[in-house]
């Protein structure tokens, strides 16, 4: 029996602020404003907007990941008591997440999405690139487009449905969640039905293993659909793409695809299905219809079936099969804007100030008091802001690399002048591949990286990292990402402890 991915919903749509639709009933009144917040991250900035007429609760506790977090009943009910919500999103909480927050705020009351409204407020967003160096080519799925004029909103699905598999073996789409577990996407071997289905929000993308049972020419017929709240799907369009899997792709004709990172893509907008290819690190992308796409999977792609019977969809252990890797493991569905905006000081300003907008109009009467607390807690903000660029300054220019367990302090070097020299999302079911090893190794080596850096709350993710460290003795110490806990109790602290850390370690 398969086991079915969930669906994993979410698309950017900025809540509009108006003072005659979001003017709560209970803003000003005695017991405070009720606010409530995805993560503790942004509960800690209302908290400092808001001051004594505010009452916040985040959704994911102390030391929980956002990625991951699933909402409880009572979640919803704190939801539904609200008198402001505040999101990230831009896919940075797990959709079930995005999707309790919607269905229960209470109509007329603000329910805004931070990371996306902020670049009005001088917030400044860079694009999640994704570069692993890998030797074959990743391949994943993607979604393209607002699909506005269809009615899409971030709850919305769009569907992805494998209808035909011609090849000389069986297809199999799947992913190995960060316990082991595999989820299949698409699998030949048992016939196709409508449950050979991947689902993703509007303008995300999502990483697969692509395993195909013997070497050949194989192609994959795709029908999209759009299903938006409380409707029938929508038909979006079809597209047949080609694989060639151990055999010379240019003897299949075509635009071959043999390296970097690839996904096939549904267009939103147009219906229309296509590949999606990153050049230069991501920096540049190419599109390729999918009539004329051939995607390589070459000899060196071949690997074996685990001995594990979780596995047994993809034949006899011990099996040989061709397999493009999923590379980051786990389920990692994203858009591609990284949405974690606040490791940028100047970022976490604009939230600040897009929080006070939000409360003001909820809560007009305390206005004056929300303006105070802005002007008091962004005059902070500037002083981290400073020391956090002196801290990090008075490193050499040649000791500014980050390894770290997920890709989450972008930001933090691109404002502070640092390099993402790699991360890792390790899987703590499996042993790490030689593969896995001699990059890590040759990266910290190469670089002559003193230390590597994982995150309280992703402690059981990063085995591989950890133990590579250990083995070519660099020291492993701690960021904050995405979470607070008890050592790092609010923004201005997290902050702080990431930039002295990154001082300490890296000297």
């Amino acid at each position: 029996m398969r086991v079915r991915a969930p669906s994993r919903v979410a698309a950017a749509l900025c809540a509009v602020l108006s003072t005659a639709s979001c003017t709560s009933a209970t803003g000003g009144a005695d017991d405070g404003l009720s606010v409530v917040t995805t993560t503790g991250i942004l509960a800690d900035l209302v908290r400092n907007v808001g001051g004594e007429r505010v009452r916040v609760d985040s959704l994911v506790p102390p030391g929980g990941d956002p990625h991951s977090y699933e909402p409880t009943p009572a979640d919803a009910k704190k939801v539904a008591a609200a008198d402001v919500t505040f999101t990230n999103h831009l896919l940075l909480e797990e959709q079930r997440l995005i999707r309790a927050v919607d269905a229960n705020a209470r109509e007329g009351t603000p329910n805004v999405s931070l990371a996306e409204a902020s670049e009005t407020y001088g917030a400044n967003v860079i694009p999640l690139v994704e570069d692993v160096g890998l030797d074959v080519l990743w391949l994943g799925l993607r979604v393209r487009g607002d699909g506005e004029r269809l009615g899409a909103t971030r709850t919305s699905e769009v569907r992805l449905t494998a209808t035909a598999v011609e090849g000389p073996g069986e297809l199999v789409a799947y992913l190995t969640e960060s316990l082991g577990r595999p989820v299949t996407y698409f699998d030949s071997g048992d016939g196709l039905t409508d449950a050979d289905t991947a689902t993703l929000p509007p303008a995300a993308h999502t990483h697969l293993n692509w395993a195909f049972t013997a070497p050949g020419t194989y192609r994959l017929a795709l029908r999209a659909s759009l299903l938006n709240t409380g409707g029938d799907p929508v038909p979006l369009g079809e597209g047949t793409f080609t694989f060639a899997v151990g055999v010379d792709p240019g003897g299949v004709g075509g635009t071959v695809l043999a390296e970097g990172h690839t996904d096939l893509t549904v267009d939103l907008d147009t219906g229309q299905l296509y590949t999606v290819n990153d050049r230069d690190g991501g920096t540049t992308q190419d599109v390729v219809p999918a009539a004329e796409a051939v995607i390589e999977v070459p000899d060196k792609a071949v690997t074996t079936v685990p001995d594990d019977p979780r596995f047994a969809f993809l034949g006899a252990a011990g099996a040989p099969v061709h397999q493009l890797p999923q590379a980051v493991l786990g389920k990692h569905v994203h858009g591609e804007i990284d949405p974690h905006l606040w490791q940028d000081v100047r970022n976490a300003r604009a939230y600040v100030e897009l929080i006070r907008d939000t409360l003001r109009t909820a809560d007009p009467g305390g206005a004056a008091d929300y303006d105070r607390n802005t002007r008091d807690y962004t005059a902070r903000l500037d002083e981290l802001d400073a020391h956090v660029r002196a801290t990090v300054a008075a490193l050499p220019r040649q000791r500014r690399n980050l390894i770290t367990t997920h890709d989450a302090f972008g930001y933090f070097a691109d404002a502070y002048e640092m390099d993402v020299a790699g991360f890792v999302v390790p899987n703590p079911a499996q042993e790490p591949s030689v593969e896995d090893v001699r990059r890590l190794t040759g990266t910290i080596r190469d670089l002559g990286v003193p230390a590597v850096f994982t995150e309280p709350n992703l402690a059981r993710r990063a085995s591989v990292l950890t133990q590579v460290a250990r083995d070519q003795g660099v020291r492993v110490c701690l960021l904050y990402g995405d979470s607070l806990d008890e050592r790092a109790r609010g923004y201005v602290d997290m902050m702080r402890h990431n930039a002295e850390e990154v001082a300490r370690c890296l000297a």
